[in-house]
């Protein structure tokens, strides 16, 4: 879905030009975004009432200790800078998210999480510090202990309170270039949550891919993928497989067909029938997998599956307004997530609008403010968007953001365009908000810093 704005863009390189760029907006008396790589699925580096600083130029890795492999980055560093760097050192980073593309900076301003969530929870319990610029110039060093109501209210906080300028991160040792993964066919989506809940404690990643369009006793059939790392000396040629050049992505498919002109492929099939079609092949060849062992599989094959495929967006549309796609991702408390996912499905068939792809993840708690996290499950859901069905399609998700608010469930901002602050207010405890808010404006008095998500769901008044 495209929801993108002009704006002006600054692009610090360091911290003294960043704190020059908010005495900026500052003397100018506008409202500034924050910008990391552009990935969120909706509007949370869009801004299109005022500027927007963009932090990719601040992209140095500043520090690593190859004993414990923590490491300390700038702002604007990329995931695929950070793994390109660790992993011939032999780590990996702890949590990662489909695409390779974000900045760090970005990752932690929405608490991304990865298919481990359930094992290590998310880059916010993998951060150990970061310093911290508000925009009224103030420095900060922030961890667990200093400054600890800025650390856990920044980490998932959406740009609200300020800027990260230095990040250092905790990473994951590894023996080997490869994960190993299997594949589980599941006949429907109450098996799938089962086979997890049994095999989470003996994985490092689950992920379950969810058909959508069937129904019955079938419901939410799918596949699992289920990976774990590899232990000392089960490579035998680490020092192989522990190269870049082994993780990178195939450019051809078969080694023939360019994976750039996918999406023109997929686009024949991005309809209600197609859609179906597809999912059911897909179900058909999972089936087949899952009779099969194991495979060895690159870090970066099995983590970036949104990468495999360039520019897999188009497939719904090029043109701003022609069409495009949202994705609503609830997570629910473990009791309640199984009744409550089946019956946002069939809601969804109800109305002829099945979602075209779903994947469920287990999740764990986490203590930032704003978390999205449960002890419990989510489920995201991608849906086609075209100017006939835009206004059905909100209302739609309206109606399911009713049921999942009802069951205790929550939301996370990066993946969201439909929510409301009324619905922010009614699932995010009083407490919670309330601390938020008072930190907003100690932090930034004057409300400088916002962006269209900001002005949709928080709605911040500036202090005084």
């Amino acid at each position: 879905m495209a929801v993108g704005g002009h704006a002006s863009v600054l692009r610090p390189r360091n911290v003294e030009e960043f704190a020059a760029c908010f005495a900026h907006v500052e003397r100018s008396d506008v409202r500034v975004g924050l910008r990391g790589g552009g990935n969120s699925y909706g509007d949370a580096s869009v801004n299109t009432r005022g500027p927007v600083i963009d932090c990719s130029r601040m992209n140095r890795i500043l520090a690593f200790d190859p004993s414990s492999g923590r490491v300390e980055v700038e702002p604007g560093v990329t995931i695929e800078q950070l793994w390109k760097f660790l992993l011939p050192r032999g780590y990996w980073p702890r949590v990662v998210s489909g695409t390779m593309f974000p900045t760090l900076s970005g990752a932690l301003a929405a608490n991304i999480h990865g298919k481990n969530n359930f094992a290590v929870g998310t880059i916010g319990d993998a951060t150990a510090e970061f310093d911290f610029l508000t925009p009224t110039g103030e420095r900060l060093t922030c961890d667990r202990s200093r400054n600890s109501d800025v650390f856990h209210a920044a980490i998932g906080g959406f740009g609200q309170l300020g800027a990260f300028t230095r990040i250092v991160l905790d990473t994951k040792r590894i023996y080997s270039g490869n994960l190993r993964v299997h594949g589980i066919s599941c006949r429907n989506l109450g098996e799938m949550m089962r086979m997890i809940e049994e095999q989470k404690h003996a994985s490092d990643y689950l992920v379950g891919w969810v058909d959508c369009f069937s129904k019955h006793d079938a419901v939410g059939r799918g596949l699992i993928h289920q990976a774990h790392y590899l232990h000392p000396g089960e490579d035998p040629n680490p020092e192989s497989s522990m190269r870049v050049a082994h993780q990178e992505l195939p450019a051809n498919i078969m080694g023939v067909f360019p994976k750039g002109e996918v999406w023109r492929v997929l686009r024949l099939f991005n309809t209600r029938a197609g859609m179906r079609a597809i999912n059911q092949a897909k179900y058909v060849a999972g089936r087949l997998e899952g009779m099969h062992a194991g495979v060895l599989q690159s870090h970066a094959g099995f983590a970036f599956l949104l990468d495999y495929v360039p520019n897999w967006k188009w497939a719904y549309g090029r043109e701003p307004g022609e069409r495009g796609l949202i994705q609503y991702q609830p997570f629910v408390p473990a009791a309640r997530a199984k009744d409550v996912f089946q019956e946002l499905i069939a809601r969804c068939q109800r109305r002829g609008m099945e979602p075209f792809l779903g994947v469920l993840k287990r999740h764990r708690p986490d203590p930032f403010w704003l978390t999205h996290a449960v002890d419990g499950w989510s489920l995201a859901l991608d849906f086609k968007v075209a100017p006939a069905t835009r206004a059905k399609l909100w209302e739609l998700c309206q109606e399911l953001t009713e049921v999942v608010i009802g069951a205790g469930g929550r939301f996370y901002f990066a993946k969201d365009l439909v929510l409301g602050a009324r619905d922010y207010q009614r699932y995010l405890p009083a407490k919670q908000r309330t601390a938020f808010a008072e930190l907003k404006r100690r932090l930034d008095p004057a409300g400088r810093i916002e962006n269209n998500l900001t002005r949709r769901i928080f709605q911040f008044e500036p202090a005084g």
